[in-house]
């Protein structure tokens, strides 16, 4: 028997929820026809998805793997009835200029632009990565039509609209094993004696840096990145911990370790990225397009 959609769903559902109750509270449906739907599709695909505990489940190897496969297949459906629904967007022809943050660049824009594409074949869609600062800069000079960014943690600039992509909360990385695992939700003084890796993007080592001042703290610093893939091997091989945005989180290495992340106790504000364009300057079809796509991926995603 095909798996179906709705299979696809649900696994979506609970990958990202962490739980079967979650994903059913989510769904609004019984646990019992998730965990029947799972069951089926782990039977026809012939390997398991999912690892269940006490506090949940948690992605497989090859349920990761097939995780990116699932939301592809069912973003693809999304995007057909958009399709089918606005043909006249297929038509629109020119020329799109957009900007995107480094974290965007690794996490969002490629499946934003694969959306847009779809929605849009006849658009030309160049492209640039940089800071957020220099992407203002070009947005108001009229050198980009619009940007995806990760706007800076309590500062917005007046010259810039923007609009809501994903909002994601910060969460401690550690390796298998780690003694804090036992816990829910951890507090970075409890981490305070480790050594930690920090990404240097889109202010995200700044994020982690101002929480330990608030709370009086110095830990080690073992290495500091520009690479998300290079702080996922440091920390599933025991090197360090992290803290980072959700969006960034995949549970396994490129070599195949495992890393476990856990709430934090400590308030450290969430990671927001939106899409941002010169505030006054009317939009371009193709960018109205742009900004609508971006704006409903994450709901399409989830669902």
């Amino acid at each position: 028997m095909a798996f179906s959609l709705r299979q696809l769903q649900y696994f979506v559902a609970v990958a990202e929820n962490g739980s079967v109750s979650s994903a059913a509270h989510t769904l609004s449906i019984s646990q019992s026809t998730v965990t029947e739907a799972l069951r089926e599709l782990e039977l026809d695909l012939g390997f398991k998805l999912l690892e269940r505990h006490a506090r949940g489940a948690d992605l497989t190897l090859k349920g990761h793997h097939f995780l990116r496969h699932a939301r592809k297949i069912l973003g693809d459906v999304a995007d057909a009835r958009r399709a089918f629904a606005g043909s006249e967007a297929a038509a629109l022809d020119g020329r799109l200029s957009v900007g995107v943050t480094p974290l965007v660049a690794g996490y969002i824009y490629s499946d934003l632009i694969a959306r847009f594409r779809r929605a849009f074949p006849r658009i030309a869609v160049e492209a640039v990565e940089d800071a957020a600062d220099y992407l203002e800069h070009l947005l108001v000079g009229g050198e980009l039509d619009v940007a995806v960014m990760v706007l800076p943690s309590g500062r917005r600039s007046e010259a810039l609209q923007t609009e809501a992509v994903e909002v994601s909360p910060y969460r401690a990385w550690m390796p298998l094993g780690h003694p804090a695992l036992t816990q829910e939700r951890v507090s970075l003084r409890d981490l305070s004696a480790e050594p930690h890796v920090l990404l240097t993007i889109d202010e995200i080592a700044e994020a982690s840096e101002g929480v330990w001042r608030r709370l009086g703290i110095r830990p080690p610093v073992a290495f500091r990145t520009r690479s998300v893939e290079a702080v996922r091997s440091l920390v599933a091989t025991g090197a360090g911990v992290a803290v980072l945005p959700d969006l960034t989180y995949r549970p396994w290495s490129l070599e195949g370790d495992k890393i476990e992340a856990r709430a934090l106790i400590d308030e450290v504000p969430a990671v927001e990225v939106a899409t941002a364009w010169r505030r006054g300057s009317p939009l371009s079809a193709a960018a109205a397009g742009f900004v609508s796509i971006a704006a409903t991926r994450h709901a399409s995603r989830g669902r």
